[in-house]
């Protein structure tokens, strides 16, 4: 018998995600980095200019440790755009962010929730592996289809309330994901920091949770779907690029890259 795991053999994993790169995003990450939280950070390159944006001088450091996406040059609800514009504001942002970073990038969160399913067919072929929408699931579980990604919750949707049925998960025959959205301006204009202050000071720190950024929650599962067995399951080949781990039969296993055999 096999079951799957996070890294660390965890069966939970908590992600975030956050829009569109404004001042207060250097408090939330004072946050987060406090507790060992970390997420992704979706943002418009086109916008970085305007005086309640974080400059471009600022990103790359600012974002250590986390991840940047892209959320659309300059913004625009793209299910009303021509394709082409939806080409450009999608393939320029991330070739913007690229530069600024020094890294790949290859997630998205839809501008404003606006997506269609031509939009979705489309991000394979501009370097995008996930794309994240603003309908909240409730749910702890892993997507269906990683470019209409719903998160668990936004964080003024009961967030104390989802992280204690969270963190009350014990089956290990599951594996849960928790996913948290919104924007961090929102903290000062609900005046409501508290809550994601014990939001984090809930979830952090923990031994039995896995605390990743989107793209490393989707390269992680999709790796997963790489590891194939034999009948008896005594040989497994793991086609992806990175460890995978499972409990086989309750004992921990970690297979690297290629063949293993029991």
């Amino acid at each position: 018998m096999i079951y799957y795991t996070y890294p660390g053999f965890r069966n939970k994993a908590l992600t975030i995600s956050y829009d569109d790169g404004l001042w207060s995003d250097v408090h939330l990450l004072e946050i987060l980095n406090r507790y060992g939280i970390r997420g992704t950070f979706n943002l418009n390159s086109g916008c970085m200019q305007e005086e309640r944006r974080i400059g471009k001088d600022r990103i790359a450091e600012l974002y250590k440790g986390h991840e940047v996406a892209t959320h659309g040059v300059e913004h625009l609800t793209i299910a009303r755009c021509p394709m082409t514009d939806v080409v450009k504001e999608i393939l320029n942002d991330r070739e913007a962010l690229e530069e600024l970073t020094g890294k790949i990038v290859c997630g998205h969160a839809y501008p404003n929730g606006s997506y269609s399913h031509e939009i979705k067919t489309l991000l394979p072929s501009l370097g995008i592996h996930y794309a994240r929408t603003a309908t909240d699931s409730g749910k702890y579980t892993h997507p269906q289809d990683f470019y209409e990604w719903n998160p668990t919750c936004h964080h003024n949707n009961r967030l104390l309330e989802h992280a204690k049925e969270f963190l009350a998960f014990d089956l290990p025959q599951f594996q849960y994901l928790f996913y948290v959205w919104g924007h961090s301006y929102e903290f000062d204009r609900d005046k409501n920091w508290d809550v994601i202050e014990e939001f984090c000071k809930m979830t952090g720190g923990r031994e039995d949770i896995w605390y990743a950024t989107n793209a490393e929650v989707c390269h992680y599962l999709m790796a997963v779907k790489s590891v194939y067995t034999s009948v008896d399951e005594k040989i497994l080949f793991n086609g992806s690029g990175q460890d995978i781990y499972l409990l086989r039969n309750g004992e921990k296993i970690c297979i690297h890259p290629g063949l293993y055999s029991v």
